[in-house]
């Protein structure tokens, strides 16, 4: 599994929302996307940074990015999380982890791994964020990469 680095081009992909709708990345080409793949709904780290990606998603949107958190869980899983913690964004079902792995998210421990990434319009990343512990971490290092590149 190779890592995605920083200049690279994301692969294409399509995933199911929260609500059952295709989300298609090539669709997003001419707009910023901030991605972040997480192991599982409802854990204690992984709801500490959907909601702190909640709280700042004005942010991104005022920055022109869409925003996307992506796990194995179903679209079903996902929309009652996103309803319990009132998330305004999209979260995209991963069956067996394809995009996680084509994305090259290493795993940490038994779980799924925890990284974010900043993609241009042309769907190059500009930045990427790991730290497994560091949930709450993730909206703050990627709205300060996002706010960098937009100037």
């Amino acid at each position: 599994m190779a890592t995605l680095n920083v200049g690279e081009l994301i692969p294409d992909f399509s995933l199911q929302d929260q609500f059952g709708n295709t989300f298609d990345s090539k669709g997003y080409r001419g707009q910023k996307l901030v991605i972040y793949f997480y192991p599982k709904d409802n854990s204690l780290v992984c709801t500490r940074e959907a909601c702190a990606f909640r709280d700042s998603f004005a942010d991104f949107t005022d920055a022109g990015a869409v925003v996307a958190g992506i796990n194995s869980a179903p679209p079903e899983t996902h929309a009652r999380f996103a309803a319990d913690h009132r998330l305004p964004y999209i979260l995209l079902s991963d069956t067996g982890n394809k995009v996680l792995k084509s994305f090259g998210v290493r795993p940490a421990l038994f779980l799924s791994g925890r990284e974010t990434f900043l993609i241009d319009e042309n769907g190059i990343v500009l930045f990427k964020y790991c730290a497994f512990f560091d949930g709450a971490g993730h909206p703050e290092k990627l709205l300060n990469a996002l706010k960098a590149n937009t100037k």
